[in-house]
């Protein structure tokens, strides 16, 4: 997971907590981050999946849009048409509190990152948008939103800050006992809330298809504040390496790996994501395109595949049809310890991504039998 580069890498408010934890660090989106503690990834993925892991994730990008005003009668309108022309959201029409997924998307409808867009839940907060963007990308995408705000807007990097995710069943009972307001929210809702008399965005979302909340957490009590998650029995600190294997079994896309500005969201099978009013006003990046190829169709998709031995398809893998024609690419792969089988993502010629379709994946120049799955192939635990 690992990229190599001469530039210092960056540290997470966490980082010193990583070290003393006994946290294998890797360099990862410019940062010096655990992939793995002492139990191992197999442990900590397992973990997650039957109680609760605390995970840092604060080298994401979070970040405030807001007018130079809040609040107003029309600031909700005011903030979402400045933002709506770089993505295909239907921001105008989230309720208050409501948090969506959204693509950033250049000209030609490519995909230039996947990011979280939050409403405040009271309409006196209206006229800022919590957003929070990916590591890799966030210099990108924080420049070409600051760029289209101009002087209507302020973009507010919240680098400084501390960044976690509580992720399992049992993310509910402990971050209730925490912060008892925090007991009714409900998958994609978003809010401030105050945690031991700290004024915390918290959403009830993550990216290991389990129940759970990534908190935003000033950094001068960032530490304390995951001590004191890590004292609670039922939570363990869980590394890069089972956050990658649990958002696979999810079936959640990698930005760089499963989406990048080569796939529109047609392709990615992220038509979900364009929303109805948008299609209806095709004013979004690369509308022509994609309201093409909801109609038309694409050439190749992205699917789940299911190795059907033991050996995991890694990134990069040849996938053949079953009479041997070259048809599509491994794009994420990897053991999935849930289901106790390899798990795999990747694009395959849209004529073979029925689920069952049978499939040859090219191993060290092996042909290994495979099949399209459905994702994902571990049902989401989210509280609805």
């Amino acid at each position: 997971m690992a990229e190599a580069s001469n530039t210092p890498l960056k540290k997470t408010p966490l980082h010193a907590l990583h070290v003393k934890l006994g946290g294998r660090m890797v360099e990862f989106g410019g940062y010096d981050m655990p992939v793995q503690y002492t139990e191992g990834i197999m442990a900590e993925h397992n973990w997650t999946r039957t109680h609760a892991g605390l995970f840092d994730v604060s080298h994401m990008g979070p970040c405030f849009l807001e007018l130079p005003a809040i609040g107003g009668a029309d600031a909700h309108e005011k903030i979402s048409d400045i933002f709506e022309p770089l993505v295909c959201a239907d921001v105008r029409g989230m309720k208050p509190g409501e948090q969506k997924l959204t693509l950033l998307l250049d000209e030609s409808g490519g995909i230039l990152d996947d990011l979280m867009v939050a409403r405040a839940p009271d309409t006196q907060g209206d006229g800022a948008l919590y957003i929070v963007v990916n590591a890799g990308t966030k210099e990108a995408d924080f420049a070409r939103i600051a760029a289209h705000a101009r002087d209507r807007a302020r973009l507010t990097r919240m680098d400084s800050s501390a960044l976690l995710a509580l992720q399992g069943p049992e993310a509910g009972t402990i971050m209730a006992e925490i912060a008892p307001a925090t007991k009714d929210m409900t998958f994609m809702q978003s809010g401030p809330v105050m945690i031991d008399g700290v004024k915390c965005a918290v959403s009830r979302s993550g990216y290991t298809g389990e129940d759970g909340f990534e908190i935003l957490y000033p950094a001068g009590g960032a530490v304390a504040f995951a001590e004191r998650l890590l004292a609670d029995p039922r939570v363990k600190p869980i590394g890069l390496g089972a956050r990658d294997s649990l958002r696979l079994e999810a079936g959640m896309c990698l930005y760089g790996h499963d989406i990048d500005t080569t796939k529109s969201p047609i392709e990615a099978s992220l038509a979900w994501t364009v929303s109805k009013a948008r299609r209806e006003r095709a004013d979004f990046p690369g509308a022509a395109r994609i309201l093409n190829e909801i109609k038309n169709g694409v050439a190749s998709k992205r699917v789940g595949i299911r190795p059907l031995g033991r050996a995991p398809a890694r990134e990069g893998t040849e996938i053949q049809s079953a009479d041997g024609a070259a048809i599509g690419i491994i794009t994420s792969g990897g053991f999935g310890p849930t289901v106790n089988s390899p798990v795999a993502m990747g694009y395959v010629a849209t004529s073979h991504s029925k689920v069952g379709t049978p499939l040859k994946l090219i191993v060290r120049g092996k042909a290994l039998e495979a099949e399209v799955a459905a994702l994902p192939f571990v049902p989401h635990q989210y509280k609805r």
